[in-house]
């Protein structure tokens, strides 16, 4: 069901993941796509794909505000992300704030290296956060699209977060699957919760 879904998803916004390429690649030069090493079932790690939607020296600049922004380093350590991020691009800011820089992650469904719905994927600096559940996490593969993104998004607290991984680990089905996919199209057109 993923495969099929994804390839379809993949034909439909082929013309506009083609657009997005082209403007990603002429904002600054650099790659168009931006492979993210993630954990997976199973514990083990593959390459998240996304369009790259910060700068090229993204690396050197998070490091400068975290050794020099005592608030950004309070609120990384506690969401793993900053909501005025300077390494984003402007071509990036509208391409998270729509969530259409994810739309590479349908490649990884192909590759059977995520699902459609799922727990969000984590990177290794997050596995601690999960503690016991990790295994839980480890049990399915990691969605495009999941329960907490629909829930909340990043409104929410970590502890919520894991929450909902495990929740839907223990209550996943078909109906919820579907449920989950329909309720990511208003989350997303409402851009809830993104930055």
């Amino acid at each position: 069901m993923d495969v099929v879904m994804a390839f379809c998803a993949l034909a439909l916004f082929l013309p506009l993941m083609l657009l997005i390429a082209g403007l990603v690649r002429f904002s600054d030069g650099g790659p168009v796509l931006f492979r993210h090493r993630r954990v997976g079932a199973g514990g083990r790690h593959f390459a998240c794909l996304k369009f790259r939607s910060m700068c090229v020296d993204a690396d050197a600049r998070l490091r400068h505000v975290l050794e020099t922004d005592p608030a950004a380093r309070a609120e990384w350590d506690a969401t793993h992300k900053l909501q005025n991020d300077p390494r984003i691009t402007m071509v990036g800011r509208l391409l998270r704030k729509s969530s259409l820089d994810e739309l590479p992650q349908l490649i990884n469904v192909l590759r059977g290296d995520m699902s459609l719905v799922g727990p969000r994927p984590i990177v290794d600096a997050e596995v601690v956060r999960y503690g016991r559940h990790f295994a839980a996490y480890c049990a399915v593969r990691p969605g495009v699209t999941g329960l907490w993104q629909v829930a909340r998004r990043h409104d929410t607290t970590y502890r919520r977060r894991v929450a909902c991984d495990l929740l839907y680990r223990r209550a996943r089905s078909i109906r919820l699957y579907f449920r989950i996919l329909v309720l990511t199209v208003p989350s997303v057109i409402m851009a809830r919760g993104a930055y």
